[in-house]
């Protein structure tokens, strides 16, 4: 048992101060005022030295895995190195339950990664459905994105959902033109910014981009029903219209993956999807596709989710850049990256928030010079597995 004491408890609608809160098991036994509590000689004590106590971080789109797997486009790491050095930084970083967003591509020309070869995606997730059973310390998910050009990959991914190792199912299409890259300008300098190729021969690579085979709404209306059937949320990505949007919500679709633009996610709100933008988008201080400002969006309530995309750390410092820049509610913005995701994935009975019963995945949040907040503290499942001392 563990009881959290001196620390300001973030819930799902306010920051409760002089509280303590008791760990039993992997549970949030009880919240209490401080000092009220009666507990054994067994019981640790966790001093948070006044700093927040929030639930952990739930990140629901995330490629970092790639990257720790293949740092460079050909060197391929050992892929159970790479998994479990990722989460020992994702702790560092608040995120106790990831979902490991693993691209299901056809072919990108301009950028060839070796670890989306299908051989290699599937070693990932067999690893990831292992951490399940042996000793782990997040939570891992796969979160399945299927690009729609990718015909040959249909059986495959419903094979991946009947043998229950896929969490979250995500159409993309990166098709220049529409989408992310909506704007053929955007689309060019993303290619020049991977290789030196001409304006001619991105041309080509535009055409054929634009008439090869694609899934069809049938074969993603298809997809959507089995993974229903399954439990397992969908989503849609960049979505660019309310055409699109119709379109995917007719099958299903609960999950809009950065929208475009304030209007369509305005459009999917009214729809009952989630919307979800990228948490380095707020850092930045907007798209690095010229596309929607997080920040901007948040602030008009348009976006439900943060995830951390490409880049784990912006999970935590994008919510403190909201509050302390733009003046947002801290118990409004932990609920982007706590129990927003895990209403969006099907998860907030067990995680999400600081309530009685729920799994105490927690984390202790505090301020050191300049405002700079760290993790100092993380439970998983009613577990320390860091606790981080700061020195002078």
């Amino acid at each position: 048992m563990y009881v959290i004491t001196n620390g300001k408890l973030i819930t799902e609608d306010t920051v409760l101060q002089g509280y303590d809160l008791l760990i039993e098991d992997d549970r949030i036994a009880r919240i209490a005022p401080k000092g009220e509590m009666m507990f054994g000689e067994d019981t640790e004590i966790i001093d948070a030295e006044g700093g927040y106590v929030s639930p952990g971080f739930i990140d629901i789109h995330s490629d970092y895995i790639e990257h720790m797997a293949a740092p460079r486009p050909t060197s391929l790491m050992n892929f159970n190195l790479s998994l479990r050095e990722a989460e020992k930084e994702l702790i560092s970083h608040g995120i106790t339950t990831m979902f490991h967003s693993l691209s299901l591509y056809k072919e990108t020309e301009y950028a060839y990664k070796p670890i989306r070869e299908p051989e290699n995606v599937r070693k990932l997730i067999d690893l990831i459905d292992e951490t399940h059973t042996i000793k782990h310390l997040v939570r891992h998910r796969f979160h399945a994105r299927m690009e729609i050009d990718n015909v040959e990959e249909i059986e495959n991914l419903k094979n991946y959902i009947s043998e229950d190792k896929v969490h979250l199912i995500s159409f993309m299409d990166h098709t220049p033109g529409q989408g992310q890259y909506r704007h053929l300008e955007v689309y060019r300098n993303t290619v020049k910014s991977y290789n030196s190729m001409s304006d001619a021969a991105i041309d080509v690579l535009i055409r054929n981009h634009q008439t090869k085979e694609k899934l069809t709404v049938e074969d993603m209306r298809e997809i959507a029903q089995y993974a229903h059937k399954h439990n397992i949320a969908v989503a849609s990505h960049d979505d660019d219209s309310f055409e699109k949007l119709d379109l995917v919500r007719s099958f299903g679709t609960t999950i809009s993956e950065f929208p475009i633009t304030q209007e369509v996610a305005y459009r999917a709100k009214v729809l009952g999807m989630y919307t979800v933008a990228g948490a380095p988008n707020v850092l930045l201080g907007g798209s690095h596709s010229g596309n929607l400002g997080a920040a901007e969006a948040i602030q008009n309530d348009s976006i439900d989710i943060l995830c951390s995309d490409y880049y784990p750390a912006a999970m935590l410092h994008s919510i403190f850049e909201l509050v302390n820049t733009y003046g947002m509610d801290l118990a409004d913005m932990i609920r982007l990256v706590t129990i927003n995701p895990a209403k969006a994935v099907k998860m907030d009975e067990e995680i999400g928030s600081i309530e009685i019963g729920k799994k105490a995945d927690l984390l202790i949040i505090e301020k050191i010079a300049d405002d700079f907040p760290v993790i100092t503290g993380v439970f998983v499942d009613g577990k320390l597995i860091q606790k981080t001392n700061y020195r002078i």
